[in-house]
C-alpha cells in the first residue's frame, strides 16, 4: 500500500493513534524522569496535552488536512499542560501553519510541515537546550525533508521520519550530560517518538493495543450520567463545580503497596464530591463524580496506577451558559485594577497565598500541571485591568506565558519557581505600582529566598555524586538534590545544614499532609535547639508529595 496525499480523514486517524498510544504509554514515560521524585510527569503532561489536540480533532468532520490540523494545534494549544505538553503544542502549531491551508499533503508539503513545527518551537523556547524533545523533533524534521526529495509515498517517509526521531532519541544522553549520568533517555523525547509510532501504525493500517474493557466502562459511565436530571437551581447553588471523570490503569508495585478494595475506594471519593460512580475491572478504574477540588480525587486514585484519559469540566460556567442568569442582565461588574493568579496544591497553601493578597489559586502545581486553559480562565475569572501570574514551578511557567500572550487583559509572568519564591514575590506586590515595576519589584523579591524540598525517592539513582535508592528520602535545595536518607527526620536535618549560612535569619517551614504534629514539632525543637539566631515560622500547607517545603532568608 501507498499514500501518495496525505487527506484530512487520514491526519485525523494518526491524531487519535498517536493519542492512544501515547496514553498508553505515559507511566512509562514518567518514569524517564531525571529526578526520582514522585512528581515525574512529562508522560501525564503529554498525554493530557495530547488527548485535549486529539478531542478537537473528534469535533471536525471534514477531509481538509490543514482544518484538521489546526483543529489539532488548537487543542494541544488551549490543552498544554507542563514544559513538555508547551513545547509539543508549538511543535504541532507550527506544523499546521506549515501546511498553508492545502486540501492535502505530499511528502514535501509533510516535510514542509515538519520544519515549520520545529522553528516555531525553538522560538518559543528561551533558551533551548539540546538533548531534548526540540532535538528529536529537529532531526526527524531534517530526516523528512532529506525523504521527501526522492520519496513520494507518505508512509515510506513517515517510517524514515520515526527511525530518525529513535535515533536521536537514542543520542539525548550524549547531548545532555546529565542524562547520561542517570543512565535515561530524555523523557520529552521519549514521548514525541511514541506520538509518531502511533502516526506510522494509522498509516500502516495496523492495530495499537487497545483496553477492550474500555467501550463498556464508557458505556457504563455515561448511561449512569445520563439517567441525572438536574431541577431548576442558581448557579451560586452548585457546590461541587467540576465534573470530573479520569481512569487508572494499575501498576502492580502500587497496588502491592495500597491494595484496592472498588467499595472503599467509593466511600472515600464520597467525601469529595457527588454524582459519583465507580467503575473497576482486573486492569482500570474509571470514575465520574462531581467535586470541588478535582486534583484531590485524582491524587487518591494515583495510589493504585497511573492517570489516564482525564477530563474535567467547570459546571458552573456550564450552568450559566445554559440558564441566562439575572446577573448577566445586569451592568457588568467592573474590573478591579489589579489581580494576582497563583498555582498550588493544598488546602493549606491556597489559604495561606490567599490570605496575602492572591485573587485566584489554581490547583495544581506537582503531579498536575494547569493548563494554558486553566490559566486563562483563571485570568478571566480574576476580573481585572492588570494580572500578575506566579506559576510556582518552573514546569508551569511555559504555559503561563503562553496563556499571558493570548489574554487580552495587561497580564505580566513572575517566574516564580517553588511556593516559597511566590510567596516572597506576594509580599513585594505594590498595588499603586505600574504593572512593569511590580514585576520586577516581585521578580527581584524571589531571588532572595532559598527553598528546600523533602520529598522520597521512587526508584533507585546516582546523581551529582549522590546514591539514593528507592523509597528513600531526599532533601532538594533549590533544585539540586543534596541529602538523602530512609529517614524523614534526619533527611530534613540534613538538607537544612546545607541551606543555612550565618546571614540567614528567619526559616518558613510548610508542613505536609503526610507530616503528624509530633513530627513538625519536633523538627521545630531541632531547629530552635541547632540554629538559635534563626526565627521559626510553621504552615499547615497540607501539600501532596513534600512533606515539607522550607523557605530560608
Amino acid at each position: 500500500m501507498t499514500i501518495q496525499k496525505l487527506d484530512g480523514v487520514t491526519f485525523a486517524q494518526m491524531v487519535r493513534f498517536g493519542a492512544h498510544h501515547l496514553s498508553n504509554n505515559a507511566n512509562k514515560i514518567d518514569a524517564l524522569n531525571v529526578f526520582p521524585v514522585p512528581d515525574g510527569d512529562t508522560g501525564t503532561n503529554m498525554n493530557l496535552s495530547m488527548t485535549s489536540g486529539a478531542n478537537e480533532v473528534k469535533k471536525k468532520d471534514v477531509n481538509h488536512v490543514s482544518e484538521i490540523a489546526e483543529a489539532f494545534a488548537k487543542g494541544l494549544l488551549m490543552g498544554a499542560r507542563g514544559n513538555s505538553g508547551v513545547i509539543l503544542s508549538q511543535i504541532f502549531r507550527g506544523f499546521a501553519k506549515g501546511m498553508d491551508k492545502k486540501e492535502s499533503l505530499t511528502t514535501n508539503d509533510l516535510a514542509d510541515a515538519f520544519e515549520s513545527g520545529v522553528k516555531m518551537a525553538y522560538k518559543a523556547v528561551m533558551k533551548p537546550v539540546e538533548g531534548t524533545i526540540l532535538t528529536v523533533a529537529k532531526d526527524a524534521a531534517n530526516q523528512a525533508v532529506t525523504t521527501a526529495k526522492k520519496e513520494t509515498d507518505v508512509i515510506v517517509l513517515m517510517e524514515m521520519v520515526l527511525e530518525e526521531a529513535k535515533a536521536s532519541l537514542k543520542r539525548t544522553p550524549d547531548l545532555l550530560p546529565v542524562l547520561k549520568e542517570v543512565g535515561v533517555v530524555d523523557s520529552g523525547g521519549q514521548g514525541l517518538v511514541t506520538i509518531y509510532e502511533g502516526f506510522v501504525a494509522a498509516l500502516k493500517g495496523e492495530d495499537l493495543p487497545v483496553d477492550a474493557s474500555d467501550i463498556d466502562m464508557d458505556e457504563m459511565i455515561n448511561a449512569e450520567h445520563h439517567k441525572a436530571t438536574q431541577d431548576f437551581m442558581d448557579t451560586s447553588e452548585i457546590k461541587y463545580g467540576y465534573c470530573t471523570e479520569f481512569m487508572v490503569k494499575f501498576e502492580p508495585d502500587k497496588i502491592a503497596e495500597h491494595p484496592f478494595n472498588e467499595e472503599d475506594f467509593r466511600n472515600e471519593l464520597s467525601e469529595h464530591g457527588d454524582s459519583l460512580l465507580v467503575v473497576s475491572d482486573e486492569d482500570i478504574i474509571k470514575v465520574h463524580i462531581h467535586a470541588e477540588y478535582p486534583g484531590t480525587c485524582m491524587t487518591l486514585g494515583q495510589r493504585y496506577g497511573s492517570l489516564i484519559n482525564m477530563k474535567i469540566e467547570n459546571m458552573r460556567e456550564q450552568h450559566r451558559a445554559i440558564v441566562g442568569e439575572k446577573e448577566n442582565k445586569q451592568a457588568p461588574k467592573e474590573k478591579s485594577a489589579y489581580a494576582i493568579v497563583t498555582v498550588a496544591m493544598g488546602k493549606g497553601l491556597t489559604a495561606l497565598l490567599e490570605s496575602l493578597g492572591a485573587t485566584v489559586v489554581i490547583e495544581g502545581g506537582q503531579t498536575m500541571n494547569p493548563s494554558t486553559k486553566d490559566i486563562t480562565d483563571a485570568i478571566t475569572e480574576a476580573h481585572a485591568e492588570k494580572v500578575l501570574i506566579l506559576p510556582n514551578n518552573k514546569n508551569i511557567i511555559m504555559a503561563a506565558e503562553q496563556a499571558a500572550d493570548l489574554a487580552e487583559q495587561d497580564v505580566e509572568v513572575v517566574p516564580t519557581q517553588t511556593i516559597p519564591q511566590g510567596i516572597s514575590a506576594l509580599l513585594a506586590f505594590h498595588p499603586e505600582a505600574e504593572i512593569q515595576a511590580n514585576k520586577e519589584m516581585m521578580d527581584d523579591a524571589r531571588k532572595q529566598v532559598k527553598t528546600g524540598q523533602v520529598t522520597y525517592a521512587v526508584r533507585n539513582t546516582k546523581i551529582d555524586g549522590i546514591t539514593i535508592e528507592n523509597g528513600h528520602f531526599m532533601g532538594i535545595a533549590d533544585g539540586e538534590i543534596k541529602a538523602t536518607d530512609q529517614d524523614k527526620a534526619e533527611t530534613v536535618k540534613l538538607l537544612l545544614k546545607e541551606m543555612i549560612t550565618d546571614d540567614d535569619e528567619i526559616i518558613t517551614i510548610l508542613q505536609g499532609e503526610d507530616v503528624t504534629d509530633e513530627e513538625m514539632d519536633a523538627l521545630v525543637s531541632y531547629i530552635e535547639a541547632t540554629y538559635e539566631e534563626m526565627e521559626v515560622e510553621v504552615h499547615n500547607g497540607n501539600q501532596p508529595v513534600y512533606a515539607y517545603i522550607l523557605s530560608v532568608e
